[in-house]
C-alpha cells in the first residue's frame, strides 16, 4: 500500500540553547504513537530522501526526525552537547573517528556490517556507507587553446606557465572552515608533496575558499571559475550535464576516496533503531538504493582494485594525526602561508 509521507522542515527551538547549529530538521511521521528515530547528518535531506521513505515503508510505525549540519558541528553536538541522536552520519571521517576513538560511540554487530572489508570499518563503532571519489573539475571553455591536465603536476604547470588565465578562477576549500575541506588537504599532504607546491602557486593566483562542493561547483557553472579543486564526486555527477562545459577530473596520480560514515552514538536514546537504520543502509536495498536514486557510490572493493589511482582514505589510526589539536594548528599556519598570501 502506497503511502504518502509529509516532510515538515522545522527548525526546533530547543536546539538555540546549544553550542552546534542545526542547519535544517525534517520531520517524517509514522503512524501514531510509534516510536521516533532521531539522525543528525551533513548529508542533505533531499539526497537521504528516498532511503528514508523506503526505510519507513518496511517500518511504518517509526517516525524519523532527520537534522542536517556542517561536519565540524556534527562533531561538536555529539562531542560537547551529548545531543539526542540515534545515529550520527558525516563525511568528515577524521572527526567521526575521533568521536568513535574517544569513547563517544557504541559497537554495533550484525550481518550487514560483517560484510565491509576491512579498510571500511573500525572497532564495530564506525561504518562507511558509501564510497566518493574526490575529483577536480575543470571549465572546457576556461582551457580553451591548453593540454587539459591530468595529474596534480599538469595543472601546477598550466597554473604556473598562465598566471592571468586562473587568476582569481580558482576555487578550492577552506581548511580552517570546513571539516571535509581540512580532510581532503591533510590527505593530500600525507599523499604527496605535490599539495605543497600546488597550494603556494594557488596561493600566487588569488584562489577563491569556499566550506562546500555545491557552491564551487554553482561558480564553476557560472563561469566564474576555471578550476574546481578537491569537489566532492557525488555532487558534481548530480550536479552536472555530462555533456555540459564542465568536465570531471578524477587525477591519475592519486584520486582519494571520501567514505561517508556512520556511528552510533553513546548517548543514542534508541541505539536500537539506530542500528536498524545503519543495517539498512548496508542491506543490498539500501546500498542499491544510495548507488543508483541518492547518487552516492556504495561500498564496492572490487571497483576500487580496478583502478590504481583510487585510494580509498582508510577507517584506521592515521586518521587521528591531523585531528590533534597541535598539529591541526600547526597545518592550518602552513596552509595559511602558502594559500593565503598578502
Amino acid at each position: 500500500m502506497r503511502r504518502i509521507i509529509l516532510a515538515a522542515v522545522m527548525v526546533l527551538a530547543a536546539h538555540a540553547a546549544t553550542a552546534f547549529q542545526i542547519e535544517e530538521e525534517t520531520l517524517f511521521p509514522g503512524t501514531p504513537n510509534g516510536r521516533e528515530l532521531s539522525i543528525l547528518s551533513t548529508t542533505d535531506t533531499e539526497i537521504f530522501r528516498p532511503l528514508i521513505d523506503a526505510f519507513q515503508q518496511a517500518n511504518p510505525g517509526v517516525s524519523l526526525r532527520y537534522s542536517v549540519a556542517s561536519s565540524t558541528e556534527v562533531y561538536a553536538a555529539v562531542h560537547d552537547d551529548h545531543a539526542a541522536y540515534d545515529l550520527v552520519i558525516s563525511s568528515a571521517m577524521d572527526l567521526q573517528m575521533k568521536l568513535a576513538n574517544d569513547g563517544y560511540a557504541l559497537a554495533h554487530r550484525s550481518a550487514q556490517t560483517g560484510t565491509l572489508p576491512a579498510w571500511a570499518r573500525w572497532r564495530d563503532q564506525l561504518y562507511a556507507v558509501a564510497q566518493e571519489p574526490v575529483v577536480t573539475i575543470l571549465s572546457r571553455k576556461g582551457f580553451a587553446g591548453l593540454d587539459l591536465p591530468h595529474t596534480r603536476a599538469d595543472l601546477l604547470s598550466l597554473m604556473r606557465d598562465n598566471p592571468d588565465r586562473f587568476r582569481g578562477r580558482i576555487g578550492t576549500y577552506d581548511p580552517a572552515r570546513s571539516g571535509a575541506g581540512y580532510l581532503f588537504a591533510t590527505q593530500d599532504a600525507r599523499q604527496s608533496d605535490t599539495f605543497w607546491r600546488l597550494a603556494e602557486v594557488m596561493g600566487t593566483l588569488d584562489p577563491r575558499l569556499y566550506t562546500g562542493s555545491a557552491d564551487m561547483i554553482g561558480d564553476l557553472q557560472s563561469g566564474q571559475l576555471i578550476v574546481a579543486y578537491n569537489v566532492l564526486g557525488s555532487y558534481a555527477a548530480a550536479s552536472l550535464p555530462p555533456d555540459g562545459d564542465a568536465i570531471i577530473l578524477q587525477p591519475e596520480d592519486f584520486t582519494h576516496i571520501l567514505l561517508r560514515t556512520a556511528l552510533i552514538p553513546r548517548d543514542a536514546p534508541d541505539p536500537g533503531l539506530g542500528g536498524a537504520f545503519l543495517d539498512f543502509l548496508l542491506s543490498d536495498q539500501g546500498q542499491t538504493l544510495l548507488d543508483q536514486v541518492a547518487g552516492l557510490p556504495r561500498i564496492n572493493e572490487a571497483a576500487l582494485a580496478a583502478e590504481q589511482n583510487l585510494r580509498p582514505i582508510r577507517l584506521d589510526p592515521g586518521l587521528l594525526v591531523y585531528v590533534d589539536p597541535l598539529k591541526r594548528q600547526r597545518f592550518l599556519r602552513e596552509w595559511a602561508a602558502a594559500v593565503v598570501q598578502p
